[in-house]
């Protein structure tokens, strides 16, 4: 019985793995929507997110049968808790790409992003499309070491985003309240991004180790 539980726990995991794929190609095209003003990529970004969704209630439903068939208990329950939660910001991820894709949209035919700050937006698209695949992998291989390192690495994003306020905020920003609204919330959802790829990496460090490294460092 508890071999059949296993197996159905690990395919939460291919599951869970999947959907960071799927949320990887949402963040890297929502960046090319943004950066060449391509509606019709926005508009893919924006319908594909229904698949994310219709994902994350099949990792629900698994998780819930699991629950209720199966009764986990100590670490069993430790890691189908966790599943759930990391479904919930895989779908969020989605959700903050779709936000990304509708800028765009919304000043096409012209670029959402000013000539003089693309370099440093261009860069939150990168950095954060590379957090959604290296989750992928730490998802995959359960990988305690990645993970860690993963939460380090947050802190390029967040010397990005005060960059780019920095940009907006010059005396030289000649491109208005609108453009410099959509900068803060661009570098907002990137930041979230980000944040969340952290938040699931952390998870299966806890999975892995009993052990919550938010905790580890907040005591330290």
């Amino acid at each position: 019985m508890r071999d059949v539980f296993h197996e159905q726990l690990d395919a939460v995991f291919v599951d869970l793995a999947a959907i960071s794929g799927q949320v990887e190609t949402a963040v890297g095209e929502a960046t090319k929507s943004l950066l060449e003003a391509d509606v019709e990529v926005a508009e893919q970004v924006i319908s594909a997110d229904v698949d994310i969704d219709r994902a994350r209630v099949e990792v629900e439903e698994q998780c819930f049968e699991l629950l209720s068939l199966q009764q986990p208990v100590a670490g069993d329950l430790r890691v189908v808790v966790a599943a759930l939660r990391m479904v919930t910001e895989l779908e969020r991820m989605g959700d903050l790409s779709v936000h990304v894709a509708k800028i765009a949209r919304m000043r096409v035919p012209d670029v959402a992003v000013p000539a003089e700050i693309k370099p440093t937006v261009a860069r939150m698209g990168e950095v954060a499309r590379d957090m959604v695949a290296r989750v992928k992998q730490i998802i995959v291989e359960r990988d305690v070491s990645a993970a860690i390192e993963l939460g380090r690495d947050d802190e390029i994003m967040d010397q990005l985003r005060r960059a780019s306020f920095a940009q907006v905020l010059g005396d030289d920003w000649t491109h208005g309240v609108e453009a410099a609204v959509d900068i803060a919330l661009l570098g907002r959802y990137y930041e979230r991004i980000a944040d969340h790829a952290v938040s699931i990496a952390n998870r299966v460090v806890f999975v892995v180790t009993g052990e919550d490294p938010r905790a580890a460092a907040s005591g330290s």
